[in-house]
């Protein structure tokens, strides 16, 4: 089995002379990615209670929801069969089609939910998917089209462990919600003299409230995100983000889970207890999902002008850049004007950094990235620009 996987893997890997059009790579690639996805769904249609997002329902309830997954899954056979009719590799064809031959077997998209009993939390199956289809869909086009850095591949190194810091953040939606919205939750419940104050956030416009947000929670995660950089123990937790040495859209991904969860809590403590409305909110998180994507994506484009205000990616992308001048610099997520305030906004002229991660050996893997905070025994860079061991 391991055997197989490995397999599976070189050929996901592959160099792009191999994966040319009419390889059959292409064919195999979006057959895995289908039948992965139908599968997925079906098992949340069948577990509802364990795998299904309440905030989807939505989706589900759509008539033509059941309609998609069957069009998705016969995509998938038809596209494994290309495959392996193009292919003399069939590791990338086989394997699509016995994800959904599984899928078909667990009854397709007519599915009938089983009932058991709940356990009063579930993980976020669906909206994994979801999330990862869409952003997926969205960015890869372009990192392709227009990329940054054109030799880099769509399967780069460490996409393994971005993906699957993807999939944490994600089917945990609802553990991390609890943890982040908790403090929220409390000053609500024990604030009820702030009512007119928050009757009159709520009766601003739609669009003024939603500009307050962006600008009031870029403020605070600019300072948030400065105290990683400056406090020792707090950089063990920020040093997994940055250790990425590649840039695109997944890399984003890469948070320790203590990070997400303070970060999620810091943001949304002033902005869940001031009276924004609900659908203010639910836009911000659609928008914060994508626009960091947008940041970290292997995306071209100088943007000269514009990054002197609005975040782009070349501004993000010299704050994990590995020369001297990228460290401690362009700590806002949307404003640059933000760090040009403060003394920390870094945009050369058409430059981009050369090299992207940090000088500490973080290990690899989510276990080892994990651990990292308190096991850490890095190195920093010296004013000098080489290493010294950190304190």
């Amino acid at each position: 089995m391991a055997g197989y996987f490995d397999r599976l893997m070189r050929d996901l890997e592959s160099p792009v002379a191999v994966r040319r059009f009419g390889s059959g790579w292409f064919a195999g690639f979006f057959a895995l990615l289908f039948a992965v996805s139908g599968l997925a769904m079906v098992i949340a249609l069948k577990f509802p209670a364990w795998f299904t997002t309440p905030e989807l329902q939505i989706l589900r309830d759509w008539p033509g929801f059941r309609s998609a997954i069957h069009l998705i899954l016969l995509a998938s056979y038809a596209l494994a069969l290309l495959s392996l009719l193009l292919r003399p590799r069939k590791v990338l064809g086989m394997t699509a089609l016995a994800i959904g031959l599984g899928a078909a077997l667990l009854g397709g998209a007519a599915v009938e939910a089983d009932n058991p009993r709940s356990w009063g939390m579930f993980f976020g199956l669906d909206f994994f998917i979801v999330n990862l289809l869409a952003t997926g869909f969205m960015f890869a086009p372009l990192e392709r089209f227009v990329p940054h850095r054109r030799e880099q591949r769509l399967f780069r190194h460490e996409w393994r462990e971005d993906l699957f810091y993807f999939l944490v953040s994600t089917m945990f939606v609802q553990v991390l919600a609890f943890l982040t919205l908790a403090p929220s939750q409390i000053i609500n419940a024990n604030t009820s003299s702030w009512e007119a104050f928050r009757a009159g956030v709520a009766s601003l416009p739609w669009v003024v409230q939603f500009l307050i947000v962006l600008v009031a929670s870029d403020m605070l995660q600019y300072w948030y995100h400065r105290l990683f950089h400056q406090v020792p123990f707090l950089w063990g937790f920020h040093a997994v983000h940055h250790s990425a040495r590649s840039m695109d859209w997944l890399a984003g991904s890469r948070m320790h889970i203590v990070e997400v969860i303070l970060l999620r809590a810091v943001t949304s403590l002033p902005l869940f207890t001031l009276g924004f409305s609900a659908s203010v909110m639910q836009a911000y998180i659609g928008f914060i999902y994508v626009w960091s994507s947008l940041l970290h994506a292997n995306v071209g484009g100088d943007f000269n002008r514009l990054g002197h205000w609005i975040a782009t990616p070349r501004f993000h992308h010299w704050h994990h850049g590995l020369e001297r001048e990228a460290f401690d610099v362009n700590f806002a997520i949307h404003f640059p004007w933000i760090d040009k305030m403060f003394g920390t906004f870094h945009l050369p002229e058409g430059r981009w950094p050369k090299d992207y991660g940090i000088p500490e050996d973080v290990p690899k893997g989510y276990g080892g990235q994990f651990l990292y905070p308190w096991t850490r025994t890095g190195k920093k860079l010296d004013e000098s620009g080489g290493a010294e061991p950190a304190e």
